[in-house]
């Protein structure tokens, strides 16, 4: 049972203080009421009565009394001395008294302190951790800071830190078992045996049925779909939907599962019984719920991409043949020539004289070689190139494509109806078609599946025709698979009921809206009215602004801001720092920053374990850089060395590297950069910019997209990132190809779990739209995207009858309370669900806009957002200074991404992972070491503006502010992979500057 899990931060500051105690600490801890002051004033001497007060605020603050009570800060010290107005020095004789001890019983006995052991409490401590152990999936080193803080909070006496650690490891440890006990005894013994020969491997290969079946599907064609479904069948051998997990914590399952899906085979082999049953379990739960979505993932490329193919032919098809669609044309002309030209004359000109000049045999055949050649103008599919692909589509379509189970929201019934008739009907006479259900079609699709003269429907073209209705369906999630996570209902994962009942007081209070819409309307009218006043006010005296009229309608021309000029104090500054700099390699840079923030410690063996190895620190430094500047483990190798031995590496990587370690990894960097001196003067952490930065994905991979703007002719993705004021990256999420982002937005804040918490976000022009506005406006975020055309911009107000003077013309469109005042309570529904994280927020935007038509609720939310984004556009074309802060912290996320590309040069810049996963486990290494530079950059930076302004140079604080710590020409990032520090640095202090 290993107990050797607390970071040396914990050890250190458990029971004891660290720094000084804030004001606000002081103030809430060692404060003394008139009760406290009676009672120290009751004991007899100065001494006495000044260390009662100090223990008295030390058990308040630490939770444990010290064994030499003088050992406080001074300041805490002088704060109690102050308020019984007794002399500080007198503390000392206080350490030799013996009256301490019964001082200490004193306080318990009056303050309802208890030992740790004492009896009920200690049972009930117990039941409280084992409850959280049992529920949640968190480490060990968190739930320790879980139970200290149980302790302080309900009046027991910490006990040694050894006694603590060894009781969380005991009650996880009998969490888990019992956890294990309860997932190995679902399956039967036919699915034991079934699990243990995925455990076998092939002689031949040497890989298990486990490493396939793991391996999500990664070829875009029939055959490769068919092999989809085929895995998803021989997964659903297992009969995973039988079991009965309702009662288990799913966030523990979800950890074993993923443990299951990077482990090595043979170490899930060597594991006990239960253990390994268990893990095996959660595999296949999960992975019967990924598979399906992997094959609807391959289903929606393969399709987009077949559309688009047809398309391409169709064009080249025209190209060739635009030469006798030039003559047929022409022929025709002059037919219509001669008709015109019997128009405009007086004479009659008959039949036979128009036909000795053009045959009727060529006019004839110009019309049908005009009918074979063009399309309607309303036909956007190439029909005619499509039916060729009607063999591969019937490879898996619909016989195969019935394994999957679907259901439908009541607009999504007509696309299943037409399903379950394609599925029952596949093989059924061309007389029963004609029964076909057909709502919805549109007259393209019409002209080619009905037939005009018997009203027969065309199997092939119907066919094609409900393929992509159910794909279009399932992107708006109108249709959907019970259980999906990708596929499934968001409506279902949105608080109702009793339990929406139970939270509702809980989210107004955390939100600021009241239960009535007329009272939270109330003050956003008023708001929206003084925007557009003072807009209004000051518009004469804006120069950047002026209207022009075009097609009868008044459009806003806003004037570009200027380049920010920089003064050359601001140039010399930079200068002296650049110079002052040292120089580093990569991996001493990752090196130092571990020593200062301990970041290596957040990468955690998949067991929960603290692994024993020595110098794992660098062995994780290692592994991060060879993911981030994308190169592999071959350069970062080093034989003799047990540390960089390429075992030692590969099982690191396997082990300690995945989404949750990265995350805690960067919280780190983030929380100790929020602290430092110069990034508290770059900004305050609360706002923060989101954009995407372009990977080109040269591997076979269904998680990736075209664009030949950003890939050319290949494919690739988006990390869509989200960078904060103090230029640090907060949480980043993989986009195939490049999707719209503002879908994207909204989850990326949401889910970032940063000390910092930024209020106002910033985007570029592709990042907003009128529900985003809304709900960030329920959410209460301020959301301020940069503007690329504002002269299209729509401005929305409540009154028609206000006079806005110069800006009437401009806000002609009407806000509609009655539609926010309907669905008032079911908007507040979806911020509460969206704040408790019960509902995926990308997910739920694509069920409100339903492809670029919203649903009631999503036009509701929208309205709610036209107030924001009005009053987001007025005060965008009335304060130049707002404009300005919109572009400097867009710029200081392209300052990031700009760096980023420098650190991963490796491979030409192409990300060559094949898996979702894998993708975003290295773009986040890629997040982790752009914020490791951040973090070096800031604190040297600092200690060289400290060095100049000892030397007596000027350094102005609006100089500072402009400062970036995104340099990095100092930095040596290819070429040298030496894992060794500089004996200064380890000794704990910061390298020597470069003075010239």
């Amino acid at each position: 049972m290993p107990v050797d899990f607390l970071t040396r931060e914990q050890e250190a500051r458990y029971g004891q203080f660290i720094d000084d105690p804030t004001p606000e600490q002081l103030a809430r801890y060692f404060w003394l009421d008139d009760q406290d002051r009676a009672l120290a004033w009751s004991h007899r001497g100065e001494h006495n009565r000044l260390g009662f007060a100090i223990q008295l605020g030390t058990v308040r603050f630490l939770g444990v009394f010290l064994p030499d009570p003088a050992a406080v800060p001074d300041s805490v010290s002088r704060y109690v001395a102050e308020q019984l107005d007794l002399d500080v020095q007198s503390l000392d004789r206080y350490r030799t008294s013996e009256s301490r001890w019964d001082h200490a019983q004193e306080i318990c006995r009056i303050y309802g302190y208890h030992h740790f052991m004492d009896q009920p409490g200690y049972w009930r401590f117990v039941r409280w951790l084992y409850t959280r152990a049992w529920l949640s999936a968190e480490r060990p080193s968190v739930l320790f800071d879980l139970a200290t803080a149980r302790c302080v909070e309900k009046k027991v006496l910490l006990p040694g830190v050894s006694v603590l650690a060894r009781i969380v490891a005991q009650v996880r440890e009998r969490a888990s078992a019992r956890l294990w006990n309860k997932l190995s005894r679902l399956p039967t013994l036919e699915q034991r045996e079934m699990f243990e020969n995925l455990l076998t491997s092939d002689p031949k290969n040497r890989k298990t049925d486990l490493d396939r079946l793991r391996r999500p599907p990664t070829s875009v064609t029939a055959p490769g779909i068919v092999k989809a479904l085929k895995r998803l069948e021989e997964i659903r051998a297992f009969s995973a939907e039988e079991w009965n997990i309702a009662r288990l914590p799913i966030g523990r399952i979800r950890t074993l599962a993923r443990y299951a899906i990077a482990a090595r085979a043979q170490a899930i082999h060597r594991m006990t019984p239960d253990r390994r049953i268990a893990t095996l379990v959660a595999f296949i739960k999960a992975l019967t719920i990924s598979a399906q979505d992997d094959v609807l993932d391959l289903l929606d490329r393969f399709l987009t991409d077949l559309l688009a193919k047809t398309n391409r032919r169709e064009q080249k098809d025209r190209l060739r043949t635009l030469r006798d669609l030039d003559g047929a044309a022409r022929q025709l002309r002059e037919v219509c020539a001669l008709l015109l030209q019997q128009v405009e004359s007086s004479k009659d000109m008959r039949i036979d004289e128009i036909f000795s000049k053009v045959s009727k045999e060529n006019v004839s055949s110009a019309i049908q070689t005009i009918d074979r050649l063009t399309n309607p103008p309303d036909q956007t599919i190439a029909f005619s190139e499509l039916l060729r692909h009607y063999a591969t589509i019937r490879q898996f379509f619909p016989k195969r494509m019935a394994t999957l189970k679907w259901e439908a929201t009541p607009a999504g019934q007509p696309v299943l109806e037409a399903w379950q008739f394609l599925k029952s009907h596949s093989a059924a006479s061309k007389k029963k078609w004609k029964e076909a259900p057909i709502a919805g079609i549109n007259p393209s699709w019409q002209k080619v599946i009905i037939d005009e003269e018997d009203g027969s429907v065309n199997p092939r073209f119907y066919t094609f025709w409900v393929l992509e209705q159910m794909l279009e369906a399932l992107r708006r999630h109108d249709l959907y698979v019970p259980g999906s996570e990708r596929y499934g209902d968001p409506r279902a994962q949105l608080l109702q009921g009793a339990e929406w009942e139970a939270v509702r007081p809980q989210v107004l209070r955390s939100l600021n809206w009241s239960l009535y819409a007329e009272e939270s309307l109330a003050s956003l009218t008023e708001e929206l009215d003084q925007a557009y006043r003072k807009t209004a006010d000051r518009w004469e005296g804006n120069p950047d602004v002026r209207l022009e009229t075009f097609a009868g309608k008044e459009r806003v021309i806003l004037t570009p801001l200027d380049r920010l000029e920089e003064p050359d104090s601001l140039c010399i500054l930079r200068d002296r720092i650049q110079k002052l700099l040292p120089h580093t390699d990569l991996p001493e840079l990752l090196l130092e920053v571990n020593e200062w923030t301990g970041f290596a410690d957040a990468f955690t063996h998949f067991s929960e374990g603290k692994s024993r190895v020595k110098d794992l620190a660098v062995s994780v430094c290692a592994v991060l850089l060879s993911q981030a500047c994308n190169i592999g483990l071959d350069p970062v190798v080093q034989p003799g060395v047990s540390a960089l031995e390429r075992d030692r590496l590969t099982w690191v990587e396997q082990n300690y590297f995945r989404a949750e370690t990265l995350t805690q990894a960067n919280n780190r960097l983030v929380e100790f950069h929020s602290q430092l001196e110069l990034a508290k003067k770059l900004g305050g952490g609360e706002v923060a910019s989101a954009d995407g930065l372009r990977f080109v994905t040269p591997v076979r991979t269904v998680n990736s997209g075209p664009n030949p703007k950003y890939f050319g002719t290949g494919r690739g993705i988006t990390y869509y990132n989200f960078t904060s004021d103090q230029f640090t990256g907060l949480h980043g999420l993989v986009i195939p190809g490049t999707l719209r982002d503002s879908l994207y937005l909204l989850e990326c804040v949401l889910e970032q779990e940063t000390v910092l918490r930024p209020q106002e976000i910033m985007t570029d022009t592709a990042g907003y739209s009128d529900i985003i506005f809304g709900l960030f406006g329920l959410l209460g975020y301020q959301f301020s995207p940069r503007l690329a055309d504002i002269g299209g911009a729509r401005f929305w107000r409540f009154d028609p009858h206000a006079d806005y003077a110069v800006l009437n013309g401009l806000s002609r469109n009407r806000i509609r309370k009655d539609l926010i005042n309907k669905h008032w309570d079911d908007m507040l529904r979806v911020a509460g669900s969206l704040k408790l994280g019960t509902v995926n927020a990308t997910r739920l935007i694509q069920t409100l806009q339903r492809g670029g038509k919203p649903t009631m609720l999503g036009r509701a939310i929208g309205e709610f957002g036209r107030i924001f984004k009005t009053r987001h556009l007025l005060a965008y074309l009335d304060d130049p200074a707002y404009r300005r802060r919109i572009l400097t912290q867009l710029n200081r996320g392209e300052s990031r991404h700009s760096v980023a590309r420098a650190v991963f040069y490796g491979k030409r810049g192409e990300l060559h992972q094949r898996y979702r996963e894998g993708q975003e486990d290295q773009l986040g290494a890629l997040g982790l070491m752009v914020n490791a530079i951040v973090v070096w950059n800031s604190r040297y930076i600092q200690s060289a503006l400290d060095v100049i302004r000892e030397v007596g140079g000027i350094v102005e604080e609006s100089d500072v502010q402009r400062l970036s710590p995104l340099v990095h020409e100092h930095i040596n990032i290819m070429g040298k992979y030496s894992f060794e520090l500089p004996d200064e640095v380890e000794q704990g202090k910061l390298r020597t500057l470069i003075f010239e």
